[in-house]
């Protein structure tokens, strides 16, 4: 199996020309049914070498860290990338060394802090651990590139900032919703600026991308629903309609920029609270498969008739939108 990313150094190495590429990039989508550009791809694994050297990574840092504490584990874990993120390129491994190098890191930065806040009794202490793991981050992606790095440390640099924010005004954890939401919009944002970088999506900036529509997404969900009041049992019939609105809306937003991570994020919300007000009329057995059976068929038809839907909807947007979104082909 080889990623837009092999066929881009294939090019570069001028084992592949331009013309070779696209070809292929046709041929595999004429097979598929559906244009390259549609997929939302993006690396994962080309093989079960991958899942084996993960378990052994995995066993390697975890001994690591009950023995030597998670600062170690954090240096194993780069040293480890050395090899298996720079010389193999490959995907899962490179994805599972980066969460144990930034836990790591966060986990010793918050050890230091929780120490050096009992003894100074600094609540301000505690926004150095993701200051840091921020920093870390960053060092990392200078080093091996992988891009689920920009959005593990986006996230850190978002709790940064709502850390600072409730420190500074304590009143504002009434108002916690709507700063979550503020944070979901910027990391919003910043992911369709990587998106509108790469609109056909051949190059490492979509997978940025996507990891960072991964972290926006619980970040805008959550709090709608929360304000929704949806989540303390007793859904009613309004509640219900709004739930169904407001996915309705989500799914027309994930059509115009082709991303599944928003719709994904809001189902479980949206299963909560048909299941609760299916309940409430008195089909407590058969609420959840009811509920469970329409959404799938709907999500299912959704993904059979994707581009269609796209290609209807986009015809409604300006051009100067367009040009910034993933284009029809």
């Amino acid at each position: 199996m080889y990623s837009e990313e092999d066929i881009n150094s294939a090019i570069e190495a001028g084992a592949l020309s331009q013309e070779a590429a696209t070809a292929l990039r046709n041929h595999v989508a004429k097979l598929r049914n559906t244009p390259s550009v549609d997929d939302e791809h993006f690396r994962l694994i080309t093989g079960f070498n991958d899942i084996f050297v993960v378990i052994a990574c995995a066993l390697l840092l975890i001994s690591v860290s009950w023995i030597t504490g998670p600062a170690i584990e954090a240096l194993s874990a780069w040293l480890l990338a050395e090899y298996f993120t720079r010389k193999r390129h490959m995907a899962l491994p490179s994805i599972v060394l980066l969460l144990a190098f930034v836990g790591g890191v966060l986990s010793a930065t918050m050890e230091w802090s929780s120490f050096k806040t009992h003894m100074n009794n600094s609540d301000i202490a505690m926004a150095i651990p993701f200051a840091v793991t921020a920093f870390a981050a960053w060092l990392h992606w200078l080093r091996f590139k992988v891009p689920i790095t920009v959005a593990a440390g986006s996230a850190a640099l978002v709790a940064v900032a709502v850390s600072m924010v409730f420190y500074s005004v304590p009143d504002t954890l009434q108002y916690a919703s709507l700063i979550l939401f503020v944070a979901g919009l910027c990391m919003f944002t910043l992911a369709m600026r990587w998106d509108s970088s790469d609109t056909q999506r051949l190059t490492r900036r979509s997978d940025v991308a996507f990891w960072l529509h991964l972290v926006a997404a619980p970040l805008l969900i959550h709090p709608v629903f929360q304000l929704l009041d949806i989540l303390d049992g007793d859904a009613t019939l309004t509640q219900g309609m709004l739930v169904i609105v407001l996915y309705a809306f989500i799914a027309l937003i994930s059509l115009c920029i082709d991303r599944r991570a928003l719709m994904v994020s809001a189902l479980g919300y949206v299963l909560y609270t048909l299941t609760e007000l299916l309940r409430s009329y008195g089909t407590l057995d058969e609420s959840f498969g009811i509920t469970a059976f329409f959404i799938g068929s709907g999500l299912l038809l959704l993904s059979v008739f994707w581009q269609n839907c796209r290609s209807t909807l986009l015809r409604f947007l300006p051009v100067s939108l367009l040009q910034r979104l993933p284009p029809l082909k």
